[in-house]
């Protein structure tokens, strides 16, 4: 079989998006060159690579093989890249994260010192809640992933690199604000704003709840850190949300944190990846560096 780089560049972007309009558009070329393309792979492979049905393009089995054939094969030429790099004294190449939401608010500066030191590195940044994050992960689609509840059920190495402190906080003036030693039971009359379920800091809040024989009042559920802080600001209950959600003025979010017992709920961020996974040099040097961040924040 004669297949280029390219052709599988252009598949894996037909996998990715499922229409063969937003394939030409990540690819920057257009409709008829990638038709024409996967017509030549078909023909090489000799079965059908996608079917639609309606107006719902999906892959076939033969489609299936192609993509996972075609991201390991991509894969292994990117990590043979960086290694010929970092054999004369580069850095160079792409890395690909997926990060959980609340990790944008480090992640920016994390890739902003590291790409300083490495001024020829890509980057391929996803943020997405922790269910897409987890997804990812499953299929094996970005070198790292970053989150702070890593799934149980998935084999994989994870490896701590910060702290995230998750802290109960209130709007401005709350009757229990200032107070040194607040205990559980006395917020049993409370409203709570929440994040969604399955979201690493629902995860950890319910579990320390749980422990604690404390049951929220719970008044809302929210998918986005700003919302909820500013539901918290509106004065429609407490939330329990990680430290680094927080900007440096809490007044002026009309915010404060209480001093809560047993809080702040000790829990760490993540490297997460599939267990026997091959880290590119460059993946493996973005660890490196967070351990010296970690060492020094």
């Amino acid at each position: 079989m004669n297949i280029t780089f390219r052709q599988l560049k252009t598949f894996l972007a037909l996998a990715e998006h499922c229409s063969i309009t937003e394939a030409a558009r990540a690819m920057h070329v257009t409709q008829p060159t990638v038709s024409m393309q996967l017509k030549e792979m078909a023909e090489i492979v000799g079965l059908p690579l996608y079917e639609v049905t309606g107006k719902k393009l999906q892959l076939t089995d033969a489609g299936r093989e192609l993509e996972n054939t075609a991201k390991n094969l991509l894969d292994e030429w990117d990590r043979f890249k960086q290694a010929i790099a970092a054999q004369k004294g580069l850095t160079a190449g792409r890395l690909r994260l997926s990060v959980v939401s609340t990790a944008k608010y480090f992640t920016p500066r994390l890739l902003g010192d590291f790409c300083r030191m490495h001024p020829d590195v890509e980057i391929s940044l996803e943020v997405l809640n922790r269910d897409g994050v987890v997804q990812r992960l499953r299929d094996n689609v970005d070198d790292l992933y970053i989150m702070s509840k890593p799934p149980v059920d998935i084999d994989a190495a994870i490896h701590a690199f910060l702290p995230n402190p998750l802290v109960l906080i209130a709007p401005v003036g709350h009757a229990l604000a200032g107070r040194p030693h607040v205990m559980l039971a006395d917020l049993h009359a409370e409203r709570f704003v929440l994040r969604e379920k399955g979201s690493g800091t629902r995860l950890t809040t319910d579990a320390h709840f749980a422990k604690h024989h404390f049951v929220p009042r719970l008044r809302l559920e929210m998918g986005s850190n700003e919302a909820l802080k500013q539901a918290v600001a509106g004065g429609l209950g407490l939330s329990v949300v990680s430290q680094h959600a927080l900007g440096p003025d809490l007044a002026g979010q009309g915010l404060t944190v209480l001093g809560v017992e047993g809080f702040p709920v000790e829990s760490n961020w993540y490297t997460v990846h599939l267990r026997g996974k091959r880290l590119s040099p460059l993946a493996a040097a973005f660890m490196q560096y967070l351990d010296h961040f970690a060492a020094k924040a």
